[in-house]
């Protein structure tokens, strides 16, 4: 399962796709693509690849729904998303991610930047089906982030639902949805003191300062994502860009 998309100039080419992975693409105000995978979610041995290129152009990707993924005795669930950014703009905000009992999900995350692309990129993470509380075996999570071809940030971390089930109550915490969001500005110092006058303060710097990152969490999805929404309308205004409905009212 696999799809390649680009835009150059601001105009659209799909390169690749091969069911179940499909998209549909929206222009009427901007460049918006939804991505979506025909079926229930990701089964053991499932991989999905997702390539895209964007060179002198500006996009919003979004995921249609939620991305379920199913108990698995061994194998992995295998999720791939590479991203090159050319002076591009490139904002992608992903629907949580639901991992049944005994789920095992492998995920890896390469974005490539030059220093005037700008990124929004969100991951949520669930605590699994309603009457499931954090049941999953394994999330594994490799992140890299480069610009100017150098590494500017690696997140490489597994962790098992039993793990967040002792983090939550050594912190008495019932804060059970996170979200780890990923930023990249032309004035990543300006926009951190602005997250911070609005009193979102789990933000910081890489290593040698070109990004923003952060884990937010809260206890139900409705106030999280109102959070997102807030933030990333700061992101736009902070790019002049108006308000965006991703249509999922």
């Amino acid at each position: 399962m696999s799809i390649s998309l680009s835009f150059k100039d601001q105009l659209f080419s799909l390169n690749k796709m091969e069911l179940p992975s499909r998209y549909y693409y929206f222009n009427d105000v901007e460049n918006y693509i939804k991505l979506l995978t025909i079926g229930e979610g990701l089964f053991p041995k499932d991989k999905i690849r997702t390539k895209i290129h964007l060179e002198n152009s500006s996009c919003i990707f979004s995921t249609e729904s939620a991305t379920k993924i199913y108990p698995s005795k061994k194998q992995y669930a295998i999720n791939h998303i590479n991203i090159s950014l050319n002076n591009s703009n490139c904002e992608f905000i992903n629907d949580e991610l639901i991992l049944f009992k005994n789920a095992k999900l492998l995920q890896f995350l390469n974005i490539n930047m030059d220093e005037e692309s700008t990124l929004f990129y969100i991951d949520i993470l669930s605590s699994g089906r309603s009457y499931e509380h954090f049941d999953f075996t394994s999330i594994n999570t490799r992140n890299k982030f480069y610009i100017n071809k150098k590494l500017e940030y690696y997140e490489n971390y597994e962790m098992s639902g039993d793990k967040y089930k002792e983090y939550l109550n050594r912190n008495s915490s019932k804060k059970n949805i996170f979200v780890k969001i990923y930023i990249k500005v032309d004035n990543n110092e300006y926009f951190l003191d602005t997250l911070a006058q609005e009193k979102f303060d789990t933000f910081t710097y890489t290593k040698s300062k070109k990004m923003i990152i952060a884990v937010i969490s809260d206890v139900n999805m409705i106030d999280l994502k109102i959070k997102i929404n807030t933030i990333w309308k700061m992101y736009r205004k902070m790019l002049n860009k108006k308000e965006f409905n991703l249509g999922k009212q």
